[in-house]
């Protein structure tokens, strides 16, 4: 397992743990997340704690599944299924950039 896809995958379960500060720490302070191609949605770990502390409060029984991986040099990307969210099922395709051990940007492509 490459050192980005290790990151990875601890923020991975980080989140199905709904564990905010440990998933958190997988992102550089002043990561950023776009959905694809370039608009960007949050900067920064503030931004982000907001967004997910919400996510893992509003869904008890999150859980996201790696439908598949590809890992190649700094990026991860993943095929994403999340279940136990108030939309029902998400699907997404995200590709993280790992930079110093962390994660610094992630593209979400939606359908």
């Amino acid at each position: 397992m490459t050192e980005a896809e290790a990151i990875v995958q601890r923020q991975l379960e980080a989140y199905n743990a709904r564990d905010l500060e440990a998933f958190l720490a997988c992102y550089a302070d002043d990561a950023r997340l776009w959905r694809a191609p370039n608009t960007l949605t949050e900067s920064g770990k503030e931004a982000l704690r907001a967004r997910y502390r919400r996510r893992f409060d509003g869904a008890p029984s999150l859980h996201a599944k790696i439908v598949r991986r590809i890992a190649f040099d700094r990026f991860v990307v993943d095929h994403e299924r999340v279940t136990g969210v108030p939309e029902g099922v998400l699907e997404a395709v995200v590709t993280y950039e790992v930079v110093g051990g962390r994660i610094a940007n992630a593209w979400f492509l939606l359908p």
